[in-house]
């Protein structure tokens, strides 16, 4: 069986993921931009390579970003023990319908073969209601792959009511959910509760969209709703630009394992690498940050 990730270079902050056992770089790779049909195949190569060579442990993939596990699994090769193996499932199995206990098995034995590993780190399921989390034939499964050695965690990636669902019934060892300074309700409720809990949580669109890019209004339902929060808050990270704002608040947010940046950059990645290397924000950005969280998201929820 695969060793949890040991040591590599790098400068990126090391920290446990929750009680799990499991040890994470503090920035993690998320992974869907590696299942863009556009992205050859030895450029996805070349930046799962240039990720662990910059510390970067922790890579988050799913089924529905294409091709992402298998190109994954193929880049990791011989440095899969580097790696912290994050994937998620549900749906996606032909022929067996999706959100069943079925599909989950089914789904664990396909992602084992795309990563080519024998265990999978954490196993989340990918953004389901709260009825669905309470399903005994879902949650068998997850307990027997566990015993089964096919998976070391099991978690939820999800927001609002279901990822609040998922933190109080104490069936999980990781949560994942959308951390920014655009989209932070999570972090006072559940997060904090996951914290406590021992649940590792892994924090994803840390830089919403790099919606402060875009001089109109995006097209994109989500980026526009993040959009439109950056507008009503108009703080100025100055000196720092927005992308290290984000990444640093994200990454040292209370009860955060691991921030999730996805690039098919190794120049951005080395970027994003740097900025949380220099540690969390300054108390005074925090502060307007947060003083302008609490003047406007009166109804904000966390954007799936």
């Amino acid at each position: 069986m695969t060793a949890p990730a040991a040591p590599s270079a790098g400068p990126v902050l090391r920290r446990p993921l929750g009680a799990t056992g499991l040890e994470v770089s503090a920035l993690g790779l998320g992974a869907g931009p590696l299942g863009d049909a556009r992205l050859s195949d030895a450029a996805a190569e070349a930046l799962v390579k240039s990720a662990l060579d910059q510390g970067v442990t922790l890579f988050d993939t799913a089924p529905s970003y294409g091709s992402s596990e298998e190109r994954l699994g193929r880049a990791l090769g011989a440095r899969r023990a580097e790696a912290v193996l994050v994937t998620k499932g549900g749906y996606g199995v032909p022929g067996v319908a999706d959100w069943t206990g079925d599909v989950i098995r089914l789904g664990i034995d396909a992602a084992l073969r795309w990563l080519g590993t024998d265990v999978i780190d954490v196993f989340l399921l990918h953004s389901c209601d709260e009825g669905t989390l309470r399903r005994d034939d879902i949650l068998g499964e997850l307990d027997r792959a566990k015993s089964a050695g096919k998976i070391r965690a099991a978690g939820y990636s999800g927001e609002n009511e279901a990822l609040a669902a998922a933190v109080a019934s104490r069936r999980f060892d990781v949560v994942e959910c959308s951390v920014s300074p655009f989209d932070r309700a999570s972090l006072s409720g559940a997060v904090a509760q996951a914290a406590a809990a021992g649940l590792g949580v892994l924090a994803k669109r840390p830089l919403a969209n790099a919606a402060w890019r875009f001089e109109e209004p995006p097209l994109a339902h989500d980026v526009r709703i993040y959009w439109d929060r950056a507008k009503a808050m108009a703080v100025d990270p100055a000196p720092l630009e927005w992308a290290e704002t984000a990444l640093r608040f994200a990454a040292f947010a209370g009860g955060v394992s691991a921030a999730l940046v996805g690039t098919t950059s190794a120049a951005h990645l080395a970027a994003a690498v740097a900025a949380v290397t220099r540690g969390p924000l300054e108390a005074d950005l925090l502060a307007r940050l947060e003083d302008a969280w609490r003047a406007h998201a009166t109804d904000w929820r966390g954007v799936i």
